[in-house]
C-alpha cells in the first residue's frame, strides 16, 4: 500500500500565517500587542528547549512573550505568580510548561489559570468543558491532532479509534475530541488486555503513550490512518512511539515533523483567539455599562 504522511510542517506553517495576519490585524485595530506569559519550573532540559521553541513561533507571528524562568518554587508561591498574571490586563495567555517537578502540585496549578487565559487547555474547568462540546481552549496537542485531520480532509465520524494512553493533557482529551466528532473511541493504556487485537481493529490509532516504538508496525490495520504523537530519543535519533507504519498505513504522522509543529502553532491559535474574545468581553462589558444607565 502506497501511504501518505501527514506533513505537520505544512498544517503549522498554514496555521502561523493566518495566526500572523490576525495578529497584524489586532494590532491595528486595538493599538495593542498580544502577549503570552510562560512559566518554566525547575532544569529539565527538554523543558527548556519546549519554552525557546514555543517563544520563537511566538516572534515569528508578532506574538509577545513574557518570561517566567524559576530554578526553585513552591506551589504556593507559584500559585501567587499564576493569580498575579490573571489579573494584568497586559497578559492575554499564561503557559506553564509541563512536566512540573514533583514537589510542585501541577494539578491544583493548572487550575488556577482563569479560563479566558487558559491557553493551553489544561484546567479542569477547560477540560470539562470541552469534554461536553462547550466552547473551551483545547490543550495543544490533542487541538493539534485535530488540526492535522481536517487539514488533509480526514473525516472520523463512524470511524473506530484506538487511543493508546490516557494522560490528561493528551490521551483523555483526544478521546473526547474524537468522541465529539462521532468517531467510536477505545482508550487502552498499561492494564489493557490484548492491545494489539485492540490496535489491529481500529481505522485510527493515536500513538500516546510515550515509549519508543512501542506500537509496532504489524499491530496496525492495513489502510489505518496512524496519528503519532510520541517523541522519544533513542541513540542520537528521534523516534515516535509506534514504528514507522509506511507500507500499512493509508495516512499517517513522521517523527519528527508531524504532530509537534502543529501543537505549537495551535498554542498560538489559542493565544490569538484569547486576546480576541478579551476585547470582546471588554466591549460587550461596556455596553451593559451604558445600557444600564450608569
Amino acid at each position: 500500500m502506497q501511504s501518505k504522511i501527514l506533513n505537520g510542517k505544512a498544517v503549522a506553517t498554514a496555521i502561523e500565517n493566518d495566526v500572523r495576519n490576525k495578529v497584524f490585524d489586532f494590532k491595528n485595530n486595538y493599538n495593542e500587542e498580544i502577549t503570552l506569559a510562560t512559566i518554566l519550573v525547575g532544569n529539565d532540559k527538554a523543558s527548556k528547549t519546549y519554552v525557546k521553541m514555543k517563544s520563537k513561533a511566538c516572534l515569528r507571528v508578532g506574538i509577545k512573550t513574557r518570561e517566567f524562568v524559576l530554578p526553585t518554587i513552591t506551589t504556593e508561591s507559584l500559585i501567587q505568580i499564576i493569580e498575579t498574571l490573571n489579573e494584568d490586563q497586559e497578559i492575554n495567555g499564561i503557559l506553564i510548561q509541563h512536566p512540573l517537578p514533583k514537589c510542585i502540585d501541577e494539578q491544583k496549578c493548572f487550575d488556577k489559570i482563569s479560563a479566558e487565559k487558559d491557553v493551553d487547555g489544561l484546567s479542569s474547568h477547560s477540560f470539562g468543558k470541552m469534554t461536553f462540546g462547550l466552547e473551551a481552549f483545547g490543550a495543544a496537542t490533542p487541538t493539534g491532532i485535530m488540526s492535522i485531520l481536517d487539514f488533509y480532509n480526514i473525516n472520523v465520524e463512524g470511524k473506530k479509534a484506538c487511543v493508546i494512553g490516557r494522560s490528561q493533557i493528551l490521551g483523555k482529551p483526544i478521546a473526547s475530541m474524537l468522541l465529539n466528532r462521532n468517531a467510536t473511541v477505545t482508550i487502552c493504556h498499561s492494564k489493557t488486555k490484548n492491545l494489539k487485537a485492540e490496535i489491529k481493529s481500529s481505522d485510527i490509532v493515536i500513538c500516546a503513550v510515550g515509549k519508543p516504538e512501542f506500537i509496532k508496525k504489524d499491530w496496525i490495520k492495513e489502510g489505518a490512518i496512524v496519528i503519532d504523537a510520541g517523541y522519544n530519543y533513542v541513540n542520537g535519533k528521534s523516534v515516535g512511539d509506534a514504528e514507522s507504519p509506511d507500507g500499512i498505513a493509508s495516512f499517517y504522522t513522521p517523527v519528527p515533523g508531524g504532530v509537534g509543529p502543529v501543537t505549537i502553532a495551535s498554542l498560538l491559535s489559542n493565544t490569538l483567539e484569547a486576546a480576541i474574545k478579551q476585547k470582546e468581553n471588554i466591549k460587550q462589558k461596556s455596553k451593559q455599562y451604558i445600557k444600564g444607565g450608569k
